[in-house]
């Protein structure tokens, strides 16, 4: 570049290699050598490139290099573009499993789809899993307890409204905190909501007048 430096300068870019006495001094018989022009503001010396000596470069010559840096840039970015892609590539290589990994990754799936195929030998080969009789078992006792399920709500919310009337909301929760009392669950709200708990219409029969 040709900015004027002085021998601090010239110490400082090349980080202490060269002191700055024995920079003053090389510049200074630059200087005087002719290739190299001094200039002294008060008490500060400055060193600049002898202009004189710079080759002038014809314009034909600046043209051909524009264009070379041209074509560089261009050349540059498809380059850049093709290391991105590659390295994409690269990327989803590295993430695909190996042979190993792989052969590994079947024997575990082939031994559990054989495990479950002997756990579901009964469904193949028609065997109830339940009887009629333990089927209308079961519904008959859910039914009966739901029932009493039912009531003991009715009643708990019933009190738990008169004890509660003239509590904060915050207050009935810590309350109820307090008290350990467990609320309904998600879960029993979806069951109390689906077609299990529906009532199921009775048909009456009416006699023929």
């Amino acid at each position: 570049m040709n900015r004027p430096y002085g021998a601090v300068d010239v110490a400082a870019n090349l980080k202490g290699a060269v002191a700055k006495t024995a920079a003053q001094k090389i510049l200074t018989a630059l200087a005087e050598r002719g290739e190299l022009v001094q200039k002294t503001y008060g008490k500060t010396t400055f060193f600049v490139a002898n202009q004189a000596n710079t080759k002038v470069i014809p314009a034909e010559e600046i043209t051909d290099m524009t264009a070379q840096i041209k074509t560089l840039k261009e050349e540059n970015a498809a380059l850049a573009l093709q290391i991105k892609t590659q390295t994409s590539e690269l990327a989803k290589v590295r993430s695909t499993p190996t042979d190993d990994e792989l052969e590994k990754e079947i024997t575990t799936t082939q031994s559990a789809v054989k495990d479950a195929l002997a756990r579901l030998g009964g469904l193949g080969c028609g065997t109830p899993i339940i009887s009629a009789e333990d089927r209308e078992h079961i519904e008959t006792e859910w039914k009966k307890w739901r029932i009493e399920w039912v009531r003991r709500r009715k009643v708990f919310m019933t009190f738990w409204q008169l004890v509660t009337d003239l509590l904060t909301p915050h207050e009935a929760e810590s309350l109820g905190e307090e008290l350990g009392i467990e609320w309904d669950s998600p879960e029993h709200i979806a069951v109390e909501r689906s077609n299990l708990c529906e009532e199921k219409p009775v048909n009456v029969l009416k006699r023929k007048r």
